[in-house]
């Protein structure tokens, strides 16, 4: 997992994290777009990160004077804090670089993996002034496993070529492949509006939304990864889903099984329609009376 960038200058250092792929910005600590999320990170030592490996508390950029490195005023959500933001909407893993030497070798990095934003929040820094706070975690081994390496960023010609003659197609972000493509590809079907009762979040970055597994993946349930198993659902419909507490009739009607209130009917798109046999096992599954699973 871990792979060092070392030479004898720090500018050259970066030109070479990306031109590898690692991380793409030169000089900013943060790589990626306030719609995409952000793909990488690089710790520099410079921003009072907490890191304490596995756990890191990254501070997010904006607001230093370069001259002196204090801060000046209170940082925005927005470039690269906004990317992170996001990443912690989507679920979508950072990869993360760290400066390992100071002094006359400062500019060797060591990429070391993948990390996942879990949470964010804005606090008084040292300085006085309002910063940005990302909780980075890393992935098990197993799902670093499944991701694959950072893409070489391509030649000029290759460039060229691209722009004249097709689209880009080659994602800036690794991507863990289990649901995270599937959950997204159906939020964004729905505009992150939930399909229970049509209520859309509004959230620092965008709409929010969660996907929830009508019949839960593995082994015991046979649940699978597919659009048709999947909803766009609000936080408190997805608790209530998973807790049985919610269940949908395959005539699409909800109920709120706490005091039997039909809550409404579940929202489809021509492009996004529900397996009935999965919505049949999610009420067996929350020991519905035979007669009633089936309807």
């Amino acid at each position: 997992m871990c792979q060092e960038f070392a030479s004898g200058n720090g500018s050259n250092n970066r030109r070479t994290l990306a031109q590898a792929g690692v991380h793409r910005q030169p000089i900013a600590g943060i790589a990626g777009s306030r719609d995409r999320g952000a793909e990488s990170v690089v710790l520099s030592g410079t921003h009072g990160d907490d890191d304490h490996g596995d756990v890191i508390i990254y501070t997010g950029e904006g607001a230093l004077d370069p001259q002196t490195g204090h801060q000046t005023h209170d940082q925005q959500l927005t470039r690269g804090n906004a990317a992170l933001a996001a990443s912690a909407a989507t679920g979508l893993p950072v990869r993360v670089t760290r400066r390992i030497t100071m002094g006359s070798q400062a500019g060797s990095y060591r990429y070391d993996g993948l990390y996942r934003v879990e949470d964010y929040w804005s606090e008084q820094g040292p300085h006085g002034y309002r910063v940005w706070r990302f909780r980075l975690v890393q992935l098990p081994a197993a799902e670093q496993n499944e991701v694959a390496q950072p893409t070489p960023t391509p030649t000029a010609d290759a460039n060229i070529r691209e722009r004249n003659d097709h689209p880009r197609s080659v994602s800036s972000v690794q991507r863990v492949v289990r649901s995270t493509a599937i959950a997204n590809l159906v939020k964004r079907m729905h505009d992150y509006t939930c399909q229970v009762r049509g209520i859309r979040l509004q959230g620092a970055t965008g709409g929010y939304a969660e996907a929830a597994h009508i019949r839960p993946l593995g082994s015991l349930h046979g649940g699978r990864d597919t659009i048709e198993n999947v909803l766009c659902l609000c936080p408190n419909h997805h608790v209530l889903l998973d807790q049985g507490m919610l269940i949908i009739n395959n005539d699409h009607t909800v109920v709120n099984r706490a005091d039997s209130t039909v809550l409404g009917h579940l929202r489809e798109t021509a492009d996004h329609r529900v397996d009935r046999q999965h919505l049949a096992h999610h009420r067996v599954h929350h020991a519905l009376p035979t007669d009633e699973a089936a309807q």
